[in-house]
């Protein structure tokens, strides 16, 4: 019987849904989340009720920026051989109201989690989350991990930029096998409510007004949570190779950038309803166009997305109807 996995951040919208991929193929599962207020706790505690199903699935609340908890988990349930590292403290606008927040879970979890990971015997792999928001302001397209990243424009980023530093110094010392994954503009069904599909179709549906930024002038590589999910799975299941540093960076995305406008067109349609548009200025932090080069993805793992947003969003606006009685 192979290790159990040991997911970070399981209540989580990506983590759940690697989560229950990885029991669906019969794999052990220990998932641990700080269940923090971030957004709605019931989100997240019904997504555990949904991995609950599973025999071997095991949820214990933790924080990983706590050191001596996280001690007590690889003693008691441990040790883990790999690691999907998905906990974060989310959003690019939040941080620029709670910074702390995102040095506490960002960086001293990603911390903590390294550590575990170095003084374990015969570890395999750590696959990690990132972010394309790393990428800041480089306006050459599509991102590839070659381009520099040394502009980050919110502290979000800033930390995403750091945990991946931080693993290339640990797989230099200790020789960990890491990837980080940096993934672009996640969607799908247990969505997370900060996120722009879920605020639009809240805000259609109930006829109130949508934020669009800067006057809807926006472009994104919208990825699809079951794509997501085949790049970290794949990833996982190929770790870089022993010699030299065994850490890589890739990107996962839909390889193609969407303009906002046609996205909430999408919205409009399946809801039934014209949105009533709030246009706005630029955000701080944001970017304007995002755009991913999954090449390298593709050869070390064989990742190909395969969902546009033309069937990818009405799989969320199906879910949100069910899941919020609409």
């Amino acid at each position: 019987m192979s290790d159990p996995v040991l997911v970070t951040g399981a209540a989580g919208f990506i983590g759940f849904h690697t989560t229950l991929r990885l029991l669906q193929r019969g794999e052990k599962v220990i998932g641990i989340d700080n269940l923090n207020d971030y957004y709605d706790v019931s989100l997240k505690e019904a997504r555990l009720e949904k991995l609950a199903n599973f025999t071997d699935f095991k949820f214990i609340k933790q924080d990983i920026a706590d050191k001596t908890g996280m001690e007590d988990l690889w003693r008691k349930h441990g040790p883990f051989k790999r690691v999907v590292h998905l906990a974060a403290q989310a959003g690019v606008r939040y941080s620029l109201q709670n910074p702390y927040a995102y040095i506490t879970s960002n960086c001293m979890g990603h911390l903590t989690v390294l550590e575990m990971c170095r003084h374990t015997e015969g570890f395999k792999h750590l696959v990690y989350a990132s972010s394309s928001s790393v990428y800041g302001g480089n306006t050459k397209l599509p991102f590839s991990v070659k381009d520099p990243v040394d502009n980050p424009v919110s502290l979000y980023a800033a930390t995403k930029r750091s945990d991946e530093l931080m693993s290339q110094a640990y797989s230099n010392l200790y020789g960990i096998q890491q990837t980080g994954l940096r993934f672009f503009t996640v969607y799908g069904p247990w969505g997370r409510p900060d996120m722009a599909l879920f605020i639009f179709t809240k805000a259609i549906s109930e006829g109130k007004k949508v934020p669009v930024f800067n006057n809807g002038n926006m472009k994104r590589d919208f990825t699809y949570v079951d794509d997501i999910v085949d790049g970290v799975l794949a990833t996982l299941d190929n770790p870089p190779a022993k010699e030299s540093v065994p850490h890589r960076v890739l990107n996962i995305g839909n390889t193609r950038s969407e303009n906002l406008m046609d996205f909430i067109h999408i919205i409009e349609k399946e809801i039934g309803k014209k949105a009533e548009m709030d246009m706005q200025d630029m955000q701080a932090g944001d970017v304007k166009e995002t755009y991913a080069d999954v090449s390298e993805t593709t050869a070390v793992s064989g990742f190909k997305p395969r969902t546009p947003i033309t069937e990818g969003v009405p799989r969320f606006i199906a879910w949100y109807k069910d899941y919020y009685k609409v």
